[in-house]
C-alpha cells in the first residue's frame, strides 16, 4: 500500500506555521492530502484537537503515525527525504541552518504581534525599537546566508530549504504591511521568495 500524508492545516490567510509545512512538502514533491480548519471559527480548537494533541497546527499524518509542530514536521520530512536537501549537505551549514531555523521557531515575538500574518496588503503595523531590533536581526540573517552561500543559488543557503520554508512567513508580512528593507541583497532574496512556485500558489489559492 502506498503511503499515505496528510497535512492538517489552519487557513491559508492566517496561518504562518501552516503555510511552513505545506512549502516543505510540496518542495518534497510528495502527494499529499489537506485537512484546512478555519482558526477563526468558533469551535476551531475542538476540531484541531480532532487531529493535533498540542491543539495547534501545523500537524502530519504519515499512514497511522501523527507529527505535530513544524519543526518536528521538518525534522520528519529531511529523515524520510534526504536526498531532496532540506538542510545543507556539510555538517557545519546544517549546524548554522539548524540555529537559524531555531531562532525563528522560538523567537521575533514582536513581529509577529506587531505583524500578524496575512496575505492581505497595505496593512498597518505597530512600530515599536523592539519590532526595528527583530526586523534588522531577520535581515542580518538573510545579509549574512546569501553573502556566504551565493554561489550555491538563490536561496539562503543555495537551494530552498527548511530555513526558507521557515523564513518564508516573514517576507509575507513584510509585504503585507508595506516594508521594505533598503539593502538591495536582502530586498532581492524576499523578491525571490515572493516569486516561488509555491508561495505564490499558497497565496493565489487563498
Amino acid at each position: 500500500m502506498a503511503d499515505k500524508f496528510t497535512l492538517v492545516l489552519g487557513d491559508r490567510q492566517s496561518s504562518s506555521w501552516s503555510l511552513r509545512a505545506w512549502l516543505m512538502a510540496k518542495h518534497i514533491g510528495i502527494d499529499f492530502e489537506t485537512t484546512f480548519i478555519n482558526l477563526s471559527a468558533p469551535l476551531a480548537k475542538e476540531e484541531i484537537l480532532r487531529y493535533s494533541p498540542s491543539g495547534k497546527v501545523p500537524a502530519l499524518m504519515h499512514n497511522d503515525l501523527l507529527i505535530w509542530d513544524s519543526l518536528a514536521i521538518a525534522e520528519y520530512f529531511n529523515e524520510l527525504f534526504p536526498a531532496r536537501n532540506l538542510f545543507p549537505p556539510d555538517i557545519n551549514s546544517r549546524a548554522i541552518a539548524r540555529s537559524v531555523i531555531s531562532e525563528m521557531h522560538s523567537g521575533f515575538q514582536t513581529i509577529r504581534s506587531s505583524m500578524p500574518f496575512s496575505l492581505n496588503s497595505g496593512l498597518s503595523f505597530i512600530d515599536s525599537n523592539q519590532l526595528r531590533l527583530e526586523i534588522k536581526r531577520v535581515e542580518e540573517i538573510w545579509l549574512d546566508l546569501r553573502n556566504k552561500f551565493a554561489n550555491n543559488g538563490k536561496y539562503l543557503f543555495g537551494e530552498f530549504g527548511i530555513a526558507d520554508a521557515m523564513l518564508a512567513p516573514v517576507v509575507l508580512r513584510f509585504k503585507a504591511y508595506g516594508y521594505q528593507s533598503k539593502n538591495e541583497i536582502v530586498t532581492e532574496y524576499c523578491n525571490t521568495i515572493l516569486n516561488n512556485q509555491f508561495v505564490k500558489e499558497w497565496c493565489t489559492n487563498n
